[in-house]
């Protein structure tokens, strides 16, 4: 490898790209260590992670610290958990509401070669659509619903998730098996990767 991480990481956060397409500019958001255990792929940043600079910081990463049992201080340290959205910046919203997808340009730039610098990741969470169909492509379900109705299939290292807004509350209330057993399972596999001795040293 030529290129060291934190090369990297200053070459990505004075990317400008995707400059002319961002209402509120360029402000990439991700975060990375070799030592972590943990990756999140997300979607893209809100308006408080613009405004902040810190990824989840906004009651979808509430929902997220929740759903992984973990607190604050363990979920921001990046030697246990890296995040890597599938856009870094941004994106704005669609013109009837919502928020934008992540620009197109960002993971292809950027996330092969960010997961090179990251060896230790025992464990890879899809949060939304966008990051499973880039990590599953075919091998996702019709809905993402069925995706993570199925994160069993996707073996020990990747579970697929809903995004972790409020907009998950729908799915979560008509699938009682993601309280009942994904989350136990998720907890499990997160607190293992905690246990295991040296990652964070």
């Amino acid at each position: 490898m030529t290129e060291t991480l934190d090369t990297l990481l200053a070459e990505i956060r004075a990317c400008r790209h995707c400059a002319a397409s961002l209402p509120l500019g360029p402000r990439p958001v991700v975060v990375a260590n070799p030592k972590a255990r943990l990756l999140i792929i997300g979607q893209a940043p809100g308006t408080k992670v613009h405004e902040t600079g810190i990824p989840w910081n906004d009651r979808s990463g509430d929902n997220l610290r929740g759903w992984l049992e973990i607190d604050r201080e363990t979920f921001y340290d990046p030697a246990w958990v890296a995040i890597m959205p599938m856009g870094f910046c941004y994106p704005g919203v669609l013109p009837k509401g919502g928020d934008a997808p992540p620009r197109p340009e960002c993971a292809p730039l950027w996330h092969e070669r960010l997961r090179a610098h990251l060896p230790n990741i025992g464990l890879t969470l899809l949060a939304g659509m966008y990051a499973q169909a880039a990590y599953l492509g075919k091998a996702r379900q019709k809905t993402l619903t069925a995706t993570v109705a199925a994160w069993r299939d996707y073996g020990p290292e990747v579970m697929p998730l809903p995004h972790p807004s409020w907009r998950s509350g729908n799915l979560l209330r008509k699938n009682p098996w993601f309280e009942a057993e994904l989350l136990p399972d998720l907890r499990a596999r997160v607190h293992d990767l905690f246990k295991e001795p040296g990652a964070a040293a």
